[in-house]
């Protein structure tokens, strides 16, 4: 079992990284919020048949009271209509300012539950229990919480940091190949934009078995870039922005795909092919043969390298992306593997350059 601490002033919070951590939540969570005797368990029902009842039973036992709210699986959750239920339910249950909610699902679910606990009664304790491998190793971790509107993705959201992060390695396992595959974008992302012998050792182990094999020492990996990186800059306002590599057009092919066709790890694996010809054209990028590593890889997982995007989705996409700034967008290029940076240009220039340096 490994342990990290994001070292943020004043709410620092642990991610504990390892095998049957399930029956430990309540032990766990107990330490991490003290006064709290309520704690609603939010999660999605494709998970709660897996691992609610074990982790109900964990909290009971650890003195609490529990509740639980569940929401449809999938990226249609992140919506106004479901934040409001939860609200809702939150006060239904009787939700005190020194309660807690707990996270226990994929992404979406650690969005929603973070969002609504980050402004409930203007903000009660979260713990987050990630259970997908892209939750583990990248939304779970450093606060940010989002709900998806018509405009765009994440678009309404909040830096909420969580009072405690527990990863049980175990629950990959149930993970289909796609939904495996989808988090393996966001690993792939951290050896690329940070360290380029992560990168060189995932190259070497690009299956799922070898991944398995050694996914605590990954997990860790992953979590120590982001937490390095959001304890640098937590609001997201200079180097964090190197975490959103492939994120840009990666949003906008998850919108062309109406959020449907293409899940967030497709999209991003493919934005990251994309940053790297934009790099290229823009001379940022050396052509060093990174990019066939980085696709034969990608390839590996079955992940997409080029979604084709009409223009219009761009220009939104580009025109909503936060790492914008008036007419400015700071898009995130490698000065090489294992090194990213935010690049500063015109939105426009962005727009005439992807279309000529992605083009297929």
């Amino acid at each position: 079992m490994k342990t990290l601490t994001v070292a943020l002033p004043g709410q620092a919070y642990d991610i504990i990284i390892g095998q049957r951590v399930l029956a430990q939540v309540g032990e766990r969570v107990k330490k991490a919020l003290p006064n709290a005797q309520r704690l609603l368990v939010v999660t999605d029902d494709n998970v709660l048949p897996l691992y609610y009842s074990q982790v109900e039973h964990s909290l009971r036992q650890a003195g609490f009271q529990v509740g639980v709210h569940t929401v449809p699986a999938g990226e249609s959750s992140k919506c106004v209509q479901q934040l409001n239920r939860l609200w809702e339910r939150m006060m239904e249950f009787g939700l005190t300012r020194t309660d807690g909610v707990v996270a226990l699902g994929g992404g979406v679910v650690g969005d929603l539950a973070g969002f609504a606990a980050s402004t409930i009664l203007r903000g009660v304790d979260l713990v987050q229990i990630p259970t997908t491998l892209l939750s583990q190793v990248d939304s779970s971790v450093g606060g940010k919480t989002a709900i998806n509107l018509r405009a765009g993705k994440n678009l309404a959201g909040t830096f909420y940091q969580p009072k405690l992060v527990l990863m049980d390695w175990e629950v990959l396992t149930t993970l289909s190949e796609a939904t495996f595959a989808d988090g393996m974008a966001e690993v792939i992302k951290y050896g690329c934009i940070r360290d380029q012998e992560f990168f060189n050792f995932l190259c070497a182990h690009p299956s799922r078995g070898e991944i398995m094999g050694d996914i605590e020492s990954v997990l860790y990996t992953c979590c120590n870039i982001k937490q390095q990186v959001v304890a640098a800059d937590e609001r997201d306002t200079g180097i964090r922005m190197v975490l959103n590599f492939g994120h840009t057009l990666g949003h906008a092919f998850e919108k062309a795909g109406h959020y449907t066709i293409w899940t967030h790890g497709q999209a991003v694996a493919a934005g990251m092919v994309a940053a790297m010809e934009l790099g290229f054209a823009l001379k940022v990028t050396p052509r060093d043969g990174s990019l066939e590593r980085l696709i034969a890889l990608l390839e590996g997982f079955r992940l997409p390298t080029f979604i084709d995007c009409d223009r219009e989705t761009m220009v939104g996409a580009v025109g909503l992306d936060k790492k914008g700034a008036g007419e400015d967008i700071s898009v995130i290029l490698l000065r090489r593997m294992g090194e990213a940076l935010p690049y500063k240009m015109k939105k426009e220039t962005v727009l005439q350059v992807l279309e000529t340096a992605c083009r297929r």
